[in-house]
Formats: structure tokens, sequence, C-alpha cells
């Protein structure tokens, strides 16, 4: 079961939706993730994508994110969302939206919302070729100095580069990799 490690909703246990829809990130990686991102987490605008339960978004708001936007498509992933919001109370910084990620990121760039931090965790199986798809508005919505994080399987490389992006970082938890990216 998920659950937020640190911060000011630290060790509030998460709701995942049942079945195979939703994968939530691991917590060793989860905390290697935020272990690397400490320094850039206080008043940081974070984007999470693919957000499924929202326990990435909402682990940067319970580590003082100023601001954190959640997209999430699927139903049950929606509902696990608003009750994660209700426990842990980070409601007053964060903000869903529903809808797929292509959608959403064109209505962030349209509303001129910019992010230091977005982190993508598609379904591994088209985690790579998404998170190429997505790269030219991705850049556009980073703030300079920002980064991308992409969590993807283990066994698929990402690219070097994507576009002006280049992947600074990768670092292998179990069957996740996490491959870190800036301009």
């Amino acid at each position: 079961m998920p659950r937020i490690i640190s911060g000011r909703a630290g060790g509030i246990p998460l709701i995942a939706p049942k079945g195979q829809d939703t994968r939530p990130t691991a917590d060793k990686t989860k905390e290697a993730l935020f272990s690397i991102l400490a320094p850039l987490i206080p008043d940081c605008a974070f984007l999470d994508l693919y957000a499924g339960t929202g326990q990435i978004g909402l682990e940067a708001a319970s580590r003082g994110a100023r601001a954190v936007v959640l997209v999430e498509q699927a139903r049950a992933g929606l509902a696990a969302i608003t009750a994660n919001l209700e426990k842990t109370r980070l409601s007053d910084v964060t903000r869903v939206q529903h809808g797929t990620t292509f959608t959403a990121v064109r209505q962030l760039l349209a509303s001129g919302q910019f992010f230091d931090l977005i982190f993508l965790d598609p379904p591994y199986q088209k985690a790579i070729a998404d998170f190429e798809h997505l790269a030219p508005d991705l850049v556009r919505l980073l703030v300079p100095g920002g980064r991308i994080i992409l969590e993807h399987d283990a066994k698929s490389k990402a690219p070097d580069f994507v576009m002006e992006l280049k992947r600074t970082r990768s670092c292998q938890y179990g069957t996740a990799m996490l491959s870190f990216y800036q301009v």
C-alpha cells in the first residue's frame, strides 16, 4: 500500500485502486526519487503526469512544493486521488486535472503554467514512446533549469537525447528505472 513518506502528511497511508490498471511507484523507488530531488522540492511547481493514486505529486506537496498538478484519466485513479487528497489535507497546494496526458499538457501550455519538475509514470509498455511524443510540449512547460523525470521499465533504455532534452542520470530500482532529463 502506498503512503506519504515525509513532510507535513508523512506516514499517511494512501488508497490505491484495485486491479492492474494502476501500478503505484514502489516505496524504495519513491524514497530514492525524493532523496535525489530533495533540494529542488521546497517552493517548486510540480507536475505529476499519469498520476494514478497521486502519490508522487502528493509526496512533493507534503515536502513543501508550492503548487502541484496531478493529471489522471482513469476514473478509478481519480477516485483514489480525491480520497488521498482528503486524507492528506494537501488540497491547498494540489490541483487535479482530469483527462488524457496529451490534452492536459496542451491545456497547461494554453494557460501559461510552468513547472520546475515534471514527473511521468506512463504504463511501462508505452513509456518511452509517450515521453518522446510529449517532449516538445514538456520542454515548453519547464522553467529554465527545470527537470523531467521518466519512470520506465528497467529493460527499456531511455534515449540519451529527446529534442534538446539530455538524459543526465538514470537509476535502477528493481524493475523500475528513473531517467532524469534537462534542457
